[in-house]
């Protein structure tokens, strides 16, 4: 075997690698209100989704050729690397998409540690980038793109941050001043047996529109090594059957086996939510997310479920925000792009340092050395789906939500929280 199918192969691993932890971080933009408020056991919820990611990972890979063109520029219009990239079988085009996985893998699995949503997209195209730049410099980046394909890192990166939870919340927060405005005269008990029927559907509906996006990036950075090294014919480039079916299975399993932590954020630590509010947010989250995908913009489905939830606390009146908790996450996402573009540029600097298979061998040996120091500490403070709905308490107080609507700011006595021993 060469050094550059060696590599391949270590490539493609860490690459399943990623898209198993873009599973189990991105579950709870689906679940999270579904298990809050009762609609689905625990179990059940992560078991639909895995096989909600599943089928629609195999729906469509319309977009995976090209996915890195997004913000790098490694390959051309097709999908084909380009030459100054292939020599010496490609290894130079291996070593950056190695190090920008790394560097995605690793901010997934500390936000996931610290138990706050954060994107696996960004993450992955931050470590792209970063990566990127430590071997070609910084004019291997697209930095604003065409501004009709909103790409580059500010149609792709920038732009999505800021517009998607915004837009997410207002979309929220009104179905939610609208559920509550209908059924004002509906007992409670009623519309909560009632609404969670709802919540299936649209939950469903958000793990759908997951699995047709999330896995198409490992589809993609699977096919561009593949291409690179010359395994799959650069003048008629496809995504071969083998990686259509362990993209999706490696999603589909990180789904099931669930980021309970993540989802115990969402669900539990934001806003105290009942099932008109879970509709509402699965409804919402739903309704943007495939909004944007017709109209070719393309959001990240974590900042859209976490501002769904959140205009739930901001649609219902007298219900109570978790703002602290809310800005701890919106720190993270702003810190992933850059976060994940450093680690991305160290690893390359060092598989790119030493020779031969050294290089790439001491990479992954960090990233697992990393990876089970992380396990490790996550077993410190054990979150599951037995203990996933317990109440909230980390220091953080929730407030009252203002709401806009003169009907819902009237006088209100707010529930004290219930406080949890986990």
């Amino acid at each position: 075997m060469t050094t550059a199918s060696v590599i391949l192969a270590v490539v493609v691993a860490v690459a399943l690698a990623f898209d198993f932890t873009n599973g189990f971080h991105d579950t709870g933009n689906a679940m999270a209100a579904s298990i809050a408020t009762g609609a689905l056991k625990p179990k059940a919820a992560v078991t639909l989704a895995a096989l909600l990611n599943l089928v629609g990972a195999l729906i469509s890979v319309e977009v995976a050729l090209t996915v890195t063109n997004a913000v790098v520029t490694l390959q051309d219009s097709r999908g084909i690397p380009k030459p100054e990239l292939l020599a010496n079988g490609g290894t130079l085009l291996l070593l950056i998409v190695l190090g920008g996985l790394v560097g995605g893998i690793m901010w997934n699995l500390f936000t996931w540690l610290l138990g706050l949503p954060s994107s696996s997209s960004h993450a992955l195209l931050g470590g792209l980038v970063g990566s990127t730049i430590a071997a070609l410099g910084f004019g291997g980046v697209k930095w604003a793109g065409d501004a009709t394909k909103l790409d580059g890192v500010v149609g792709k990166v920038l732009l999505p941050s800021l517009l998607s939870p915004v837009i997410a919340l207002v979309v929220s927060a009104t179905a939610t001043w609208l559920i509550f405005r209908i059924t004002a005269r509906v007992a409670e008990s009623y519309r909560e047996r009632r609404f969670r029927w709802g919540q299936i559907g649209s939950a469903s509906l958000v793990s759908l529109a997951h699995g047709t996006n999330d896995a198409q990036k490992t589809m993609g950075i699977i096919t561009l090594a593949l291409v690179g090294t010359g395994a799959v014919d650069s003048k008629a480039v496809y995504v071969p059957l083998w990686v259509k079916l362990t993209a999706a299975l490696a999603i589909a399993l990180g789904t099931y086996l669930g980021g309970w932590r993540i989802i115990r954020t969402l669900g539990k630590g934001l806003v105290d939510i009942s099932s008109p509010q879970g509709l509402a947010a699965d409804t919402a989250s739903a309704a943007v997310i495939l909004s944007s995908s017709q109209l070719g913009f393309a959001l990240s489905t974590t900042h859209v479920a976490s501002g769904s939830i959140l205009g739930t606390g901001v649609g219902r009146k007298g219900a109570e925000v978790r703002w602290g908790v809310a800005g701890r996450m919106v720190a993270a996402w702003a810190i992933t792009f850059p976060s994940a573009a450093l680690v991305g540029a160290l690893m390359f600097w060092v598989a790119n340092a030493l020779p031969g298979l050294i290089g790439a061998g001491v990479v992954v040996v960090l990233l697992v050395a990393v990876s089970g120091y992380m396990w490790r500490r996550a077993g410190q403070t054990r979150v599951d789906h037995s203990n996933v709905n317990d109440d909230w308490h980390d220091g953080s107080k929730p407030e009252v939500a203002v709401v806009a609507h003169d009907a819902l700011t009237q006088p209100h006595t707010p529930q004290t929280p219930q406080q949890s021993a986990v």
